[in-house]
């Protein structure tokens, strides 16, 4: 039997749900099964149609109704995020799947969309062969501390900062 691990990829810079949908390819090509659930995230991206083409290996869902960068989380967001995590647990449960990937959940833990005792529980209770994948900014500490490997994305330069608008195939 395979052991898997607690991966977090965290920090302010671009790459790091690329880098978990890296690892899901990469995974899918060895076979492996991948739940991918997306917290906060609504938009239907460039990497949603790639990934249907392997649906027989990798499952995403999506459970947010966008970003709060310019507005405070309602019930609504809530409940989405509630339901993701509702999600991931039966995915987990149903022992099904090899990788389960909770894309922007330290996102969804700063934006008090789950707690992050509910992170931790879903952590401490991973069966030994499941590899697990948690993405986001603000990785909280105690999240940091129980992963096997974290990765801190940074940024050091954007062209962002010049103006340049998110563009398909490369940010979304």
């Amino acid at each position: 039997m395979r052991r898997g691990y607690i991966q977090v990829y965290t920090g302010n810079g671009k790459g790091k749900t690329t880098a978990a949908l890296g690892l899901a390819l990469r995974a899918a090509g060895a076979g492996l099964k991948v739940f991918i659930v997306q917290f906060i995230k609504k938009r239907r991206c460039s990497e949603h149609k790639m990934l249907e083409r392997f649906e027989d290996l990798i499952t995403i869902r999506q459970y947010g109704r966008g970003f709060l960068l310019k507005r405070k989380a309602n019930r609504s967001d809530i409940r989405e995020a509630q339901s993701g995590l509702g999600e991931v647990r039966e995915a987990i449960a149903s022992k099904n799947f090899d990788v389960v990937i909770l894309d922007e959940a330290n996102v969804a833990v700063n934006c008090n969309l789950i707690s992050v005792d509910d992170l931790l529980e879903l952590m401490a209770a991973k069966p030994e062969n499941i590899e697990i994948i948690i993405t986001g900014r603000y990785a909280d500490q105690k999240v940091i501390r129980m992963a096997d490997l974290v990765t801190e994305m940074k940024e050091i330069k954007h062209y962002r900062k010049k103006g340049v608008k998110a563009r398909a195939g490369i940010e979304y």
